[in-house]
């Protein structure tokens, strides 16, 4: 009934809304400022001197307006912008003047896609002006490029790299900003003649920021207050074939290294429609993941480090089924073992062979996505430790992951989508399929929103196809100083979508309502606030039981004069609260209970402007029952040196302790069927440190180090779960009744140096070294620095590689071939002037 009733509520709802006149879509017409673009046969030089021909003529723009945190405010003569445009058949070029006190001008030194304590001057592209799909140029006052593609769905996804040209020059009185935008590096059709245009400028020293086109931060998308770019006619969008091939060098433990060639490729299969691929991948410069101790019933899951799995996918990302990690990750089974077998070779993930993505939008707004990516077939080698003797089990057959998504955008605000994604696996194993109808729908004048999705899941098992329903529906108010919503969750037992996407629970049916308020121009002492309030109820779907329910507070905000912002928490779990999870019986629907829990937390983070700044956070919690005394307390600090515009150092230290939680005590032996639980105490200490040095845009080193230990303390007698959800503990301990300890001692050491260096525009030669530490044992009375001394003990794992990546640009190697054609062509001619029996070879 849930599952019925959302997909006809989301599907009337879309369709009425598709039905209206997009002309009509705001009964408040949004005035939009024009920019006329015109052509030029001499290029400018990108050098940051805003001093070529042609710049003399081209029509203005200027006349910004701040909407944070002032909205409505205009800049005064002395920050004024001034921005000129121009454009050729190979891209756009872009001059901006930002006048200023150079004395004043932030400008951190950073990498890529890294704000920094910068300030920056903004483009944005809209080639469609269809105000949700937005191209984005970051130019920051150190040099450093960003940018980035952003809809209303999925916000701004820098993981989208290209390559485009810029320079800044700094003056006596502001500082000026050169680009050029290749062809390349833009979706557009030739039959769409005015742009969406947008211009911003951000101060980071009081955090201004003002843009060309007024903004209305109070009501829609950021996208519907372009301004608009007029001009541009009889250009052909290029042949879009960008090569990267790299080389890369792997020295593991300093042993025999290991050589990998390979290719990524991006070619564009039409003006609007992009193919990725990346052939024979070389993920060797992934990070390590930050590992920590698990004591709970879910997965402990890490985001992807792999740039092809991370650019690009924001048409992937609806309906949230794809967790990248899954492809290349462990393999979907564990092997057969008898008592006297063990696995020899340690699998940790699964070869990808190769990956590609299809993706684009049309100008009518339908946005099309087809990603597939190929697994090798893996086997664990088994030994018998009785007789000697090996065999080989196939733990991941060969297997090919699909993602099909259609999304059709409307309005300037809304979209429905649909998607699929499938995971076939070769021979008897698992095969596994998921559909998904999302919608994003706003009302013509941005002011109310829906969101929601229905989803069918379908796992070809050996015993048959299980078959789950999931859905979720999100109604809000979207505009004004005091917003509220409502959201409903629902899921059957049989939903299930972790062979490509990521769903910790199921079998639920779960209600919320929130509410909240926040300014939107400063007031004396603060520049921006917020407070909002939640109420959560959850049920068991089947059988349909109460399971919990939680109401809380947050607020935080930032101040005006010190630029500090701050912010703190509480939430109350009223009641008796249901755990079917934590004792990791789903099949019964076995739970745990506990009572009135409370925890809070307080933070602060003080101007990062200063050379010195601070981020300190302290919070706890506590249970409200009878014959319980548990109780958490963690606080974290970090302070940041900022040496110079060049040189960074941040230090961080969490520190958290727990006492007397009860939980399933994770290596104990069961005792006919008997769910045993353990009450422990648990203390966590981590401690990482950053730092960069970056001798200009294109060069920078990098060192990051961290440390976590944690040890966790068991009592002596065991508990064991009642039917009725109760703990009763054991007259014996642990030993007695023969079962092993479930005390913990656990550490990790993770070290990571890198030095990155963009010889020319897309072209990268990186070297990383790290190296990793592990050491987990029952030692839980150990203090830290003797846990410290026994992880140092263990044998280190020591990683060297060396990348050198190059971008070519098919467009560009053309161009070349035919300047010198038209050279010949020239010299050829003159010669025959000369001589008409002269031949040209």
């Amino acid at each position: 009934m849930n599952f019925r009733f959302v997909f006809i509520a989301l599907f009337t709802l879309s369709y009425c809304a598709y039905a209206q006149d997009s002309d009509t879509t705001q009964e408040e017409v949004i005035e939009k400022k024009q920019l006329q673009i015109s052509r030029t046969t001499t290029a400018p030089k990108i050098d940051g001197i805003l001093n070529d021909l042609v710049w003399e003529n081209a029509d203005i723009a200027t006349d910004f307006i701040q909407f944070r945190p002032d909205m409505g405010k205009a800049a005064t003569e002395d920050i004024k912008t001034v921005v000129k445009m121009a454009y050729d058949d190979s891209g756009i070029y872009v001059a901006a003047y930002m006048y200023d006190d150079p004395k004043l001008i932030s400008k951190q030194f950073t990498s890529r896609d890294n704000f920094g304590q910068s300030d920056f001057f903004l483009v944005v592209l809209n080639p469609n002006n269809d105000a949700q799909n937005d191209t984005e140029f970051f130019v920051f006052t150190s040099g450093t490029q960003a940018d980035a593609v952003a809809n209303p769905s999925n916000g701004e996804d820098f993981g989208w790299n290209a390559v485009w040209d810029s320079a800044v020059q700094i003056n006596d009185d502001g500082w000026a900003v050169e680009m050029k935008i290749p062809y390349r590096a833009l979706r557009f059709s030739t039959d769409v003649e005015t742009w969406g245009l947008q211009f911003h400028r951000r101060f980071r020293r009081n955090n201004e920021q003002y843009t060309w086109n007024p903004l209305d931060v109070t009501k829609g998308n950021i996208g519907l207050y372009h301004g608009e770019l007029n001009g541009i006619k009889d250009i052909e969008p290029p042949v879009r074939l960008n090569l990267y091939p790299f080389a890369s060098t792997v020295f593991d433990n300093m042993d025999k290294p290991n050589f990998n060639i390979g290719m990524d490729v991006k070619y564009g299969i039409t003006e609007n429609i992009t193919l990725d691929a990346t052939l024979i991948p070389d993920f060797s410069q992934a990070g390590f993941d930050n590992l920590s101790l698990n004591l709970g019933p879910f997965e402990q899951t890490f985001s992807d480090q792999r740039q092809f799995f991370t650019e690009g996918v924001d048409l992937f990302n609806k309906g949230n089924l794809f967790f990248s990690r899954r492809v290349g990750g462990h393999p979907s089974r564990r092997p057969n073992l008898a008592d006297n077998e063990q696995v020899t070779n340690d699998i940790k993930e699964v070869k990808v062979l190769n990956a590609v993505k299809v993706s684009g939008r049309t100008k009518k707004g339908l946005g099309v996505g087809f990603f597939n990516a190929i697994t090798e077939k893996t086997d664990a080698r088994i030994l018998n430790t009785e007789t000697g003797e090996t065999r080989t089990e196939t733990v991941e057959p060969f297997t090919n992951y699909n993602i099909f998504v259609l999304d059709q955008q409307f309005n300037g605000n809304s979209s429905i989508a649909v998607v699929n994604t499938n995971v076939t696996r070769e021979g008897h194993f698992r095969d596994a399929n998921v559909t998904a109808l999302v919608a994003n729908v706003f009302n013509k004048r941005n002011t109310y929103n829906i969101r929601g999705d229905v989803k069918m899941s379908n796992r070809n098992l050996a015993d048959g196809i299980e078959t789950g329903l999931s859905s979720f529906i999100y109604v809000r108010k979207a505009h004004g100083k005091f917003r509220y919503s409502f959201d409903h969750s629902f899921s059957n037992e049989n939903f299930n979508i972790n062979d490509l996407g990521l769903n910790n629970t199921n079998n639920f049916n779960n209600f919320g309502v929130d509410a909240w308020y926040q300014i939107f121009e400063p007031t004396k002492k603060l520049n921006n606030f917020y407070v909002g309030a939640w109420y959560n109820y959850r049920r068991l779907f089947s059988p349909s039981k109460f399971s919990g329910q939680n109401a809380g507070v947050s607020l935080n905000g930032k101040t005006k004069k010190e630029l500090m912002d701050f912010g703190g928490n509480i939430n109350y779990q009223m009641g008796k609260q249901y755990d079917f999870f934590e004792p990791r019986d789903f099949e019964n629907k076995r739970f745990f209970i506990y009572e009135n829990r409370v925890n809070g937390n307080v933070w602060i983070s003080s101007n990062y402007n200063k050379p010195l700044a601070i981020d300190a956070n302290i919070g706890g919690a506590t249970l409200f029952e009878k014959e319980r005394d548990y109780k958490v307390l963690w606080f974290s600090v970090g302070p940041r040196i900022q040496f110079s515009d060049k040189f960074l150092v941040s230090y961080s230290f969490s520190y958290e302790n727990e006492w007397k939680d009860r939980g399933y005590a994770n290596n104990s032996n069961s005792i006919d069927n008997q769910i045993i639980f353990g009450q422990r105490d648990q203390l966590t200490i981590v401690n990482r440190i950053s730092g960069g040095y970056n001798f200009d845009p294109f060069n920078s080193i990098n060192l990051t180090f961290r440390n976590y230990w944690t040890t966790v303390n068991y009592e002596d007698n065991p508990y064991f779960l009642q039917d009725n959800g109760r703990l009763i503990q054991s007259p014996n301990t642990f030993s007695q009744l023969g079962l092993e300890s479930s005390d913990i001692n656990f550490s990790t050491w993770n070290v990571d140096l890198s030095y990155s260096w963009q010889f020319a525009p897309g072209s990268f030669l990186t070297a990383l070294y790290r190296n990793q530490l592990f050491n987990s044992n029952a030692l839980a009375d150990e203090n830290f620095f003797d846990s410290l001394n026994n992880l140092l003990d263990q044998d280190m794992q020591h990683i060297l590689s060396i990348r050198l990546q190059y971008f070519i640009d098919y467009g560009g190697i053309k161009s070349i071939f035919k300047k010198k054609n038209q050279s010949v062509d020239k010299v050829s001619k003159l010669s025959q002037l000369m001589n008409p029996n002269m031949t040209i070879l």
